[in-house]
């Protein structure tokens, strides 16, 4: 196998499984690309640019050996393609337990939860304002997570619940593929801007920057679905 490929083997894989069921006949998913689709667009958009300025500043890097030397700006092709490949299947394993468990009732406690997770996140950043990735990682997450859990408008839409369960089932296979873009590895990052605390391979700064992506995916996913009604939870 030519080692140019292997980023973008490893992206096919991700996603074939949730391609492939998104034609379920009780999930139906395909059916609701024309929410889904707008719903990836605006958050890629914001980690590309997030993405092309920590390449251009060293905090992280791409192995040369496995990418295929397609690049936007100085962006490897396949990392553009990360963000709708990662996005379309978590948003994927959301919907199946939407679909799955209609009757799932949110509760204060997860909204709780989350909000307190969003203090934490943003008082921890402060601790680490030398080290880009873990100060914006941390800082970013933890003001949308309060955000999403407090004003009006969004809130309607987050149904804390099933984000977190969500995420949490969400978070082996995200780590399954973190695990091997880090351990080749196919992306490097600099150790001046991380915490050094690491799941295997993985910075633990990723799980929160795979949060704040999921969030807005799932935000977004649910206003488009409800753009004239709220969402009924």
């Amino acid at each position: 196998m030519n080692p140019h490929y292997t980023y973008f083997i490893i992206l096919a894989a991700s996603v074939a499984g949730p391609l492939l069921l998104s034609f379920d006949k009780k999930v139906t998913f395909y059916k609701k690309w024309k929410y889904l689709i707008p719903a990836l667009i605006i958050p890629a958009v914001l980690y590309i640019i997030w993405d092309i300025i920590f390449t251009h500043l060293n905090i992280w890097h791409f192995n040369e050996k496995y990418i295929s030397g397609l690049k936007i700006i100085n962006l490897p092709i396949e990392e553009v393609l990360f963000f709708f490949v990662v996005p379309y299947c978590c948003v994927f394993v959301y919907e199946c337990i939407r679909c799955y468990f209609p009757k799932m009732n949110d509760s204060n406690n997860w909204k709780i939860f989350l909000k307190t997770m969003a203090v934490i996140l943003i008082i921890t950043s402060l601790f680490f304002y030398n080290k880009s990735y873990s100060f914006f990682s941390f800082l970013f997450c933890g003001i949308a997570l309060w955000l999403a859990t407090s004003l009006s408008h969004w809130k309607q839409y987050l149904h804390t619940k099933a984000f977190c369960i969500s995420y949490l089932i969400i978070l082996l296979p995200f780590m399954a593929v973190n695990g091997m873009l880090t351990y080749l590895p196919v992306v490097e990052y600099n150790q001046a801007e991380i915490i050094g605390i690491k799941i295997y391979t993985i910075p633990f700064e990723d799980i929160f920057y795979g949060m704040l992506l999921v969030l807005l995916n799932i935000l977004l996913f649910e206003k488009f679905r409800n753009k004239n009604r709220l969402p009924n939870y």
